[in-house]
């Protein structure tokens, strides 16, 4: 963990009422960044957003990406040096009832940031957030790696990959400002307390499990690469680090997965939260929209030119993200849980 680069560093963080943008603005502030944000107001009360001190905030926004005028103004007033984009419509069964939505929000609005953060010369560095879905997804099984063609059948997935056509236009087309870099960090099934969205696996059977009914899942064997949210944003962080000081040379796109022993089938997971709480039960709904059945990414790159890497089984996060909700309605202790989580990962990773 390079804190250096972020000590009084000015940072902007699009989407940071979301689940992992609240979770990046805490980690960024705890190590001495000024965090800006700007995003939408949370969708659905108590989650990680709403457990923050406000003092986490230099300054937050709640505005549309799209808003083109609203966010030049904003990024103008605020001169940050670092942006991470996070803001973006997340969610692949919404993108079926809201295909043109879906489309408008995560390219055309990956589009307006970058068009509006090229008009600001105090940024340096821009990491724009994607997903493992973004790759073509052939159905062998094997871990993506960067440099294999992007795809998506469904609309979430095929406007991520789109937003990564956008990142690679803007680089070569307006990136000429010296020491400027712009690149992508692709992860996916990300896991951990405050994520409060409807239709992902884990806060839909922590909200089963409160209403005594059974969770409905759509398609229990499928494989995914689970990890804990600090893993991914520890990732972006080292990703953002190498871009500052070596603009040059940092790869374009990275991932950020687990080992194989952390691609659990969805049964898995769901069993093992079960077995964790004590009670809890599933049955299987099928559904009619098409998901890949098997996903896992190749975090090699992440390794060898980040030294980032993995550090938590998927049952520790589990136990960690169960940790959080245990203690949800109380909103001190679950932001003491989100901090007390936070120290203890940096802990983790120190030399």
């Amino acid at each position: 963990m390079d804190e250096e680069v972020w000590q009084g560093r000015k940072v902007l963080v699009t989407g940071h009422t979301g689940f992992k943008g609240a979770w990046l603005a805490a980690v960024l502030r705890g190590i001495g960044a000024h965090v800006f944000g700007y995003s939408l107001a949370p969708e659905h009360a108590g989650g990680a957003f709403d457990h923050l001190d406000p003092s986490t905030f230099a300054r937050s926004e709640i505005a549309d990406i799209r808003a083109s005028d609203r966010l030049g103004q904003f990024i103008e007033a605020c001169r940050p040096e670092i942006v991470f984009h996070l803001a973006a419509q997340s969610l692949v069964r919404r993108s079926f009832a809201e295909p043109v939505a879906t489309f408008d929000v995560n390219v055309l609005g990956t589009a307006r940031l970058l068009d509006e953060v090229a008009r600001c010369p105090s940024v340096r560095t821009v990491v724009v957030v994607t997903s493992d879905k973004v790759y073509a997804n052939d159905g062998e099984g094997r871990p993506f790696r960067e440099g294999d063609p992007l795809g998506g059948s469904d609309p979430y997935s095929a406007s991520k990959a789109a937003a990564e056509l956008v990142v690679r236009s803007w680089r070569q087309s307006f990136s000429n400002r010296e020491g400027f870099a712009v690149v992508t960090g692709r992860a996916g099934n990300v896991i951990g307390g405050g994520d409060m969205a409807i239709d992902r696996l884990v806060p839909d059977f922590f909200r089963a499990l409160e209403a005594g009914a059974p969770l409905e899942v759509r398609q229990p064997g499928s494989v995914r690469p689970w990890q804990f949210v600090l893993e991914p944003l520890f990732g972006y962080l080292a990703l953002a680090a190498a871009a500052w000081r070596e603009p040059d040379s940092v790869p374009d796109a990275v991932n950020f997965g687990p080992d194989l022993d952390g691609c659990w089938t969805v049964e898995e997971v769901v069993d093992a939260l079960v077995e964790r709480c004590g009670r809890g039960t599933w049955t299987h709904r099928p559904s009619s929209e098409p998901e890949a059945s098997v996903l896992r990414l190749d975090a090699a790159l992440a390794r060898e030119r980040l030294g980032w890497s993995s550090q938590l089984t998927v049952a520790t996060a589990l136990d960690w993200t169960a940790d959080w909700w245990a203690v949800r309605a109380d909103p001190i202790a679950a932001r003491r849980t989100v901090l007390s989580q936070i120290a203890l990962y940096r802990e983790m990773i120190s030399p």
